[in-house]
């Protein structure tokens, strides 16, 4: 994404900054999720050998290349890596170099290679053990307690993103902690959706499970209420980062809804069911979902698909820093300025969970700055901003 006129320049964020948080990222919490890869299904020597050559490359200095050509994205990776093929690992920008860790993760463990591993999502069994987890229970049931404000729904939604398996692989968060918004668009969100009363709203998920679950809640609201008549959630295409949501996983989620034992959440889970069904929820996986690049780049089609929304809410940090650009923008930095090519009014819930930070008021940073702790990276702030 370029700088936007009439906006300071903006260096892209890399991994290669001792002691940053990108750097931070591949160094730390990349060996970690490799073991928990491996602990998760029994890879044989050969899955281990790539994976391990995987980490080697990515923090020691590898060269980027491109994937096979028989692969069913290579072409797509080819075009997106133009620039960067040879080039070290440490030497391109924080965001394409995360995305394609990924996508090479996938590649080491079989799922694009002919054999019994193809098409298996080596995140599947941790993202299992979560949605069936007593956590997801307990949240179920307290649909029944009474019935949530649509402002309690959106609190919901954006506090479910702290459920991001990859975010907790080094977090050594316990979920117990009372986070801070620190910028609070959600009138404005609902102003909106009263406005288009009956339009079709866009969802870009991000991780499946418990953060899944209140979006489709959510979803569910905006259907039932009147405020959407039509919702289009978009997944990923395939596994993405370490819990990103796929349409596996989301028919895993309805499918734990319905199976609730609570009557709020059958009832939910029944409902959206039959939505999709009718056609009034349907699901998108676009393959730019996975690309490495800002949406600012997104190709015609996928504009298309999006424009004539009343509303497109994103949520999760990955999509945030894909919306304003993964820069290091001063964070007062206009939040309209930075999504004005955006094909709809766009909305975004995101827990900080890196550098990124733009829409915030003048002397806040400041504030957050003199309280010594990592406010843009912990995951214990969020923010809700709209962009008419």
């Amino acid at each position: 994404m370029p700088n936007p006129p009439n906006l300071p320049d903006a260096p892209v964020i890399r991994i290669d900054v001792p002691g940053s948080f990108a750097r931070g990222v591949f160094h730390e919490r990349h060996p970690v999720l490799i073991r928990q890869v491996l602990d998760a299904l029994p890879y044989g020597p050969a899955q281990r050998e790539r994976l391990a050559a995987l980490l080697a490359q990515s923090t020691g200095g590898g060269v980027l290349e491109p994937p096979d050509g028989d692969d069913p994205d290579a072409a797509r990776w080819r075009e997106w890596g133009t620039g960067l093929w040879g080039r070290r690992w440490d030497e391109a920008p924080f965001l394409w170099a995360e995305s394609y860790f990924y996508r090479r993760l996938l590649d080491a463990t079989g799922y694009f290679r002919p054999g019994p591993w193809r098409g298996v999502d080596p995140f599947a069994p941790v993202k299992a053990a979560e949605l069936a987890g007593p956590a997801v229970a307990g949240e179920l049931a307290a649909l029944d307690a009474a019935e949530p404000s649509r402002q309690a729904l959106l609190s919901a939604a954006l506090w479910g993103n702290r459920a991001d398996l990859g975010f907790r692989l080094t977090a050594g968060d316990d979920g117990t902690s009372v986070a801070a918004l620190v910028a609070d668009d959600s009138a404005a969100l609902w102003s909106v959706l009263e406005h288009g009363r009956g339009g079709r709203v866009d969802l870009v998920a991000d991780n499946a499970g418990r953060e899944l679950l209140p979006d489709l809640v959510l979803i569910d609201h905006l259907l039932t209420s009147g405020l959407a008549g039509r919702v289009a959630l978009h997944v990923k295409p395939q596994p993405h980062f370490v819990s990103d949501a796929t349409t596996a996983d989301t028919l895993a989620a309805l499918a734990r809804l319905r199976t609730a034992p609570g009557e709020a959440a059958a009832a939910i889970g029944e409902r959206l069911w039959r939505a999709m069904g009718a056609g009034t929820l349907t699901i998108g996986a676009h393959p730019f979902f996975c690309a490495p690049l800002p949406f600012d780049a997104m190709p015609a089609d996928l504009r298309d698909e999006l424009s004539g929304a009343t509303l497109t809410i994103l949520k999760g940090d990955l999509n945030h820093r894909r919306l304003v650009g993964d820069r290091h923008w001063p964070p007062t930095t206009p939040f309209a300025a930075l999504t004005a090519y955006f094909p709809t009014p766009v909305a975004t819930l995101r827990t900080l969970k890196s550098d990124v930070a733009v829409g915030l008021a003048p002397g806040l940073p400041p504030r957050l700055d003199a309280t010594g702790t990592p406010w843009r990276t912990d995951g214990r702030h969020a923010l809700i901003q709209v962009r008419r």
